[in-house]
């Protein structure tokens, strides 16, 4: 599939984290030279810097919505692409880290205890996001009943899920739904905020290591699988009913 999702909503960014076991390489020449490795594949990528947590940052300037970093934290690498061309586009981004971490950063099979593909989407909407979600995934449920008491209103909802999807467990997709509407908005009746409501759909595979684990060939199953999800439940069951909800309320 080469839909990135933009189109279906306000903001989408495509991820990739690979959760280690052993602390990443912080030394000076091995940073640079992992970094130096990627610029070259992506030049636009050309703003380096340390944050002052102490995590090393490579990432396109962020002169539009649009741009690509790579991070490199004290146990994880973390990839992403924020509303690319496509999802081929995003994807290449992160299967250049894979091929670059094990030589250069010394990742093996042995060291990786997670791997991550994310997807998010941001919804624009200025006002009660709790009510949004509640009417648009939680109608029906037994938490939505509670909106049947007298003068009640939805101040607290942001459904989370962890479910298997193998036999053991070990693939796994989490879909999140997070209102950003604070306790503070609620005196406001305007509720200004333009912090959006994100969907986040993420599927993550624990290793199983005596299986030979390869990391790459992992990534595009799990690619594969986030992108069948997507389309028969995520956007039909989630991402359009939060669409829906928000245009009965312009």
């Amino acid at each position: 599939m080469n839909n990135s999702y933009s189109s279906l909503c306000d903001g989408f960014c495509l991820e990739m984290h690979v959760n280690t076991e052993l602390d990443l390489p912080s030394e000076r020449e091995t940073v640079l030279s992992f970094f130096e490795r990627i610029q070259k594949q992506f030049p636009a990528m050309d703003n380096f810097y340390r944050k002052s947590n102490g995590d090393f940052c490579l990432e396109e300037v962020r002169d539009d919505e649009k741009y690509r970093w790579v991070t490199l934290e004290i146990d994880r690498i973390w990839a992403g692409c924020t509303d690319p061309v496509d999802l081929d586009d995003g994807y290449f981004l992160h299967q250049a880290v894979l091929d670059l971490a094990p030589y250069m950063l010394g990742v093996s099979k042995l060291d990786i205890c997670s791997m991550d593909v994310s997807y998010t989407m941001d919804f624009d909407y200025r006002g009660n996001h709790d009510e949004v979600i509640a009417e648009a995934i939680m109608a029906g449920s037994a938490f939505n009943s509670m909106l049947d008491i007298d003068g009640s209103k939805a101040i607290g909802f942001s459904p989370n899920a962890i479910i298997a999807l193998s036999e053991d467990s070990r693939t796994q997709a989490r879909i999140a739904v997070e209102s950003r509407t604070s306790f503070s908005d609620f005196r406001n009746p305007k509720y200004k905020s333009d912090d959006p409501i994100s969907l986040y759909f993420t599927v993550r595979r624990y290793p199983v290591r005596r299986d030979n684990f390869d990391a790459k060939k992992s990534f595009i199953q799990q690619c594969k699988i986030a992108e069948d999800l997507m389309a028969e439940k995520i956007i039909p069951n989630f991402a359009q009913p939060i669409t829906n909800a928000i245009a009965q309320r312009r």
